[in-house]
């Protein structure tokens, strides 16, 4: 387990360590009162702030400063004593909200630490400013994927999903090599979504452990009548919940149809990486043209991930199995992929300036920093200034890049763009 990184406060009494302390934890485990020397002891906590986890220091009574109050002689002191040391320094202006604040963060500057945020601790305002300030000291580098490693350690979660009839429980029976699944002509057979613990052996001989859900098939909902097969259809989506990755499985016979893509942007929705797997090819026709035609029509109707895995298989007579979950484990692992802040930011450098994003109405948008904020489904944050005129074409170029330029290929990428709340910030 890797070691968090620490975020100490610091300050003369009553700034409001405690508040933010209380904040950055999400508990109240500093005592907080308006009188000055509350805090008698120091305090520990483990925060987690947009993803990314560090432990705080709420110190006692000895770097946040009181914005209203401006920069004291104190201030000033304890300023001295931390430029004679060699931890990064952040200052933050506490009690900034409203304009009672505005000359004292300006005072902040003489400290001689840099730009200082101005925040509410009490009302929360001001942290999305502070995690960008913070974020660069808390990435852990030498370890960002440890806690991925262990969970890809554990078995895959493989969901297999589609329309009735597909024949997804015959493919199950025939990886595991056993008639586990009962099975037959008419479709509606499984009812309840079912659970196998299982091991497969690569072909490089490798034995990596599998959970297999088979689920019920989904139909659209306007044909789905039976009580007993509505409450199928929501065990098949719950179990999409649950997976890692899902396999849909299309009828070589039926090719692709509407509900195929209804399904599989379900999926996508969810964060879920996907495969999509072409059943009973043994039975196809004019298999070369069906395939590329399926192929196509994917990447029109799920244009939000072109590029989806596309594999042929069959339950009857096995072919494809050993790809499929060798495919299943290479885009999981993809699916938890995390990429260092540095070179993400790299990437993100040059994506603008070959691709500057527009100015409406003559106004700049300012887009200053990126960050990941989570993995399976890979999650992006993209910090700036008037980002409500981001066009939604630019926001698509950005995660294209992000899936062509990163290795992401065609996961779930999620992307959310956050405005600092610094209002004396100079752009």
């Amino acid at each position: 387990m890797a070691k968090l990184p620490t975020i100490a406060i610091v300050g003369r009494p009553n700034v409001g360590k405690s508040t933010l302390f209380n904040r950055l934890v999400g508990k109240k485990l500093a005592l907080v009162d308006d009188r000055p020397g509350v805090t008698r002891d120091r305090r520990e906590g483990e925060a987690t702030l947009l993803g990314s986890d560090f432990r705080v220091i709420d110190t006692a009574a000895l770097f946040l400063i009181d914005a209203r109050a401006g920069v004291t002689p104190l201030d000033e002191e304890i300023a001295r004593w931390l430029r004679s040391e060699t931890t990064p320094v952040i200052v933050a202006a506490n009690k900034a909200e409203g304009r009672a604040g505005e000359s004292g963060v300006l005072e902040a500057y003489s400290l001689g630490f840099g730009e200082p945020i101005p925040l509410s601790a009490e009302h929360g305002e001001g942290v999305v400013d502070l995690f960008e300030h913070l974020q660069p000291f808390i990435d852990r580098e030498e370890d960002p994927d440890a806690e991925d490693e262990e969970r890809e350690a554990g078995p895959l979660k493989l969901a297999i999903v589609g329309r009735p009839n597909a024949g997804k429980s015959t493919l199950i029976n025939r990886i595991l090599e056993q008639e586990r699944l009962i099975t037959g002509p008419e479709a509606g057979i499984t009812r309840d979504s079912i659970a196998i613990d299982w091991e497969w052996r690569g072909p490089d001989g490798e034995v990596r452990p599998v959970r297999l859900i088979d689920t019920a098939g989904m139909r659209k909902k306007a044909r789905v009548q039976d009580k007993l097969e509505k409450l199928s259809v929501a065990d098949a989506r719950r179990a999409v919940d649950f997976a890692e990755v899902v396999v849909l499985l299309l009828d070589a016979t039926l090719g692709l149809e509407a509900q195929d893509l209804r399904i599989a942007d379900n999926v996508l929705q969810e964060g879920r990486a996907l495969i999509i797997a072409i059943n009973k090819w043994d039975v196809a026709e004019n298999a070369s043209s069906l395939f590329q035609g399926i192929r196509g029509a994917l990447d029109e109707g799920l244009s939000q991930a072109r590029g989806l895995p596309l594999l042929a298989v069959s339950g009857k007579t096995g072919k494809g199995i050993d790809q499929l979950l060798a495919a299943a484990f290479e885009i999981r692992e993809i699916w938890s992929k995390r990429v260092s802040t540095g070179q993400l930011n790299r990437w993100f450098e040059d994506a603008i300036e070959k691709n500057p994003p527009p100015a409406p109405g003559g106004k700049r948008i300012k887009l200053r920093y990126i960050t990941q904020v989570n993995t399976r489904p890979p999650s992006f944050v993209v910090f700036g200034n008037r980002l409500e005129a981001v066009p939604g074409s630019y926001e698509r170029y950005l995660i294209n890049g992000i899936r062509k330029e990163l290795g992401f290929g065609a996961v779930p990428i999620r992307l959310a763009l956050r405005a600092g709340k610094n209002p004396y910030k100079q752009d």
